[in-house]
């Protein structure tokens, strides 16, 4: 027998024991398998090797190496077959030829919309039907629009660095810093971006994330949403505020919801109101609202004369675990399955 002879018988033999191996479906036929190609008397690997005398002395090298490395290659695939089948890559890694295409298969299981979502989106409708626009703005926002605008003052403790994430210093030239970039800290950015654009009467609601650095608990998040409302109009009244606030409250909550307005103070609003809304029995509070300050109608380019208006602040986590029985706003972030399919 010549080398080519030999090598070739090797070659068919390594192809044969990695298929029959491959296709093994329990052990009992692995074992089988093994016996036929590596038995110790009668195996298929054993009656090539009685060939090896037949091959010429100057070739046997060449052939002694490539009976071995048959050999290992034949021993490494009965090892893989062994483990797939421990790990119970059995008849049904194979394919299993009972199936039955006649029954009905495992249905796909469809998400939803998270529950901030759904309530950000019921509120733009029911705001949407008082007559009040959608608008949006940058999450990234200059100090200018966050704090300068609205009349809070370089002074102002909202204005800490311990407070806000401010993203780099001011930028060369810039001394009193307006230029410099922060994650917003509410969404009262966006109305002033609004004023700078449009002449009165303006009626919008903004919608969206902002970011505050609070340690996190049941009822703060350094993440969360706010819904903010604004309308600069002629001889707007506290009046009016009161109404869309009472109407807002009863399409979300239901008819037997009152508001109440108790002093307070911020900034960008004069007066400024703290709104409670009375709901199951109990008072909670609502938000923080008030007549538009004439610095804020000056710093967009409005006269304080001729327009004024009212604007509200709502949280929306807080509507929303209000609405469903919800006790800690880290259950809408954690992304448990089991909590999210309740909504």
């Amino acid at each position: 027998m010549d080398l080519t002879q030999f090598l070739q018988q090797l070659d068919e033999l390594t192809a044969s024991a990695v298929g029959t191996f491959k296709a093994a479906l329990d052990q009992d036929a692995l074992e089988a398998a093994r016996i036929d190609f590596l038995g110790a008397k009668k195996g298929q690997l054993k009656a090539v090797q009685k060939h090896f005398g037949a091959v010429a002395k100057e070739d046997r090298p060449v052939a002694g190496q490539r009976f071995n490395e048959t050999k290992q290659a034949i021993e490494a695939a009965l090892e893989n077959a062994q483990q797939r089948l421990q790990s119970g890559g059995g008849a049904e890694a194979q394919g299993d030829p009972q199936f039955d295409p006649t029954l009905p298969g495992q249905p796909f299981q469809l998400g939803h919309l998270h529950p901030i979502t759904q309530t950000i989106e019921e509120l733009k409708d029911i705001m949407g039907r008082l007559g009040f626009s959608v608008a949006d703005g940058p999450e990234i926002e200059d100090v200018w629009h966050n704090f300068e605008a609205l009349n809070i003052p370089a002074a102002h403790p909202a204005r800490d660095p311990l407070d806000n994430f401010y993203l780099g210093v001011a930028a060369a030239g810039d001394a009193d810093r307006r230029n410099e970039l922060l994650l917003r800290s509410q969404t009262s950015t966006v109305q002033i971006r609004v004023m700078e654009n449009c002449e009165p009467p303006v009626r919008i609601i903004s919608l969206g994330r902002v970011y505050r650095p609070d340690t996190a608990d049941a009822t703060h998040y350094p993440m969360f949403h706010q819904m903010e409302g604004l309308l600069v109009d002629y001889q707007v009244t506290m009046a009016d505020l009161q109404s869309v606030l009472r109407l807002f409250a009863t399409s979300y909550l239901g008819e037997d919801v009152h508001i109440r307005f108790r002093p307070s103070f911020f900034p960008f609003t004069e007066p400024s109101v703290e709104v409670d809304y009375h709901w199951n029995d109990q008072w909670v509070e609502f938000g923080g609202a008030g007549m538009v300050d004439p610095n804020v109608l000056k710093a967009v380019g409005y006269d304080p004369a001729k327009v004024n208006g009212f604007a509200f602040g709502l949280g929306v986590e807080r509507l929303c675990m209000r609405r469903h029985g919800i006790t800690d706003i880290r259950e809408f972030y954690k992304n448990d399955i089991r909590f999210l399919h309740q909504f």
